[in-house]
């Protein structure tokens, strides 16, 4: 594992935002493992920026986050599903059905089960 170390949050945004660039330049049908909460949100945008400046194409990507809230349902704003498409998914060409997400609506007694159903999509598509 490399550590990069940044001087603040906007060199460190740059240099993610770069990192996953060159990822999807090199194979533009990565499987991208993505985060939320405010940290990643610089990231996001600038990726947004490559792709409207028409550097990065998202059309093949595959994307799984890492987690949700649980219970909750993929249309409420305060879902993790919910803030992926407000920062990122809706802003870029990615796919609908390439956009993974742990389902928040699941009982808590079968969260395991979807869990493990995840982590077989995941490797499915090739790992993260």
């Amino acid at each position: 594992m490399e550590i990069i170390v940044c001087k603040d949050y906007e060199e460190m945004s740059v240099k993610g935002a770069e990192i996953i660039a060159a990822q999807i330049k090199i194979k533009s049908d990565s499987v991208l493992g993505l985060a939320t909460g405010n940290t990643p949100i610089g990231i996001y945008k600038r990726l947004c920026v490559m792709y409207d400046a028409g550097a990065l194409d998202f059309s093949e990507i595959r994307s799984f986050n890492l987690d949700e809230y649980l219970p909750i349902e993929p249309t409420d704003p305060n879902s993790y599903c919910a803030f992926m498409h407000k920062h990122l998914w809706d802003k870029i060409n990615i796919k609908p059905e390439n956009c993974h997400i742990p389902s928040g609506n699941v009982l808590f007694g079968d969260a395991d089960t979807m869990c493990l159903q995840y982590d077989k999509q995941i490797e499915t598509a090739g790992g993260i």
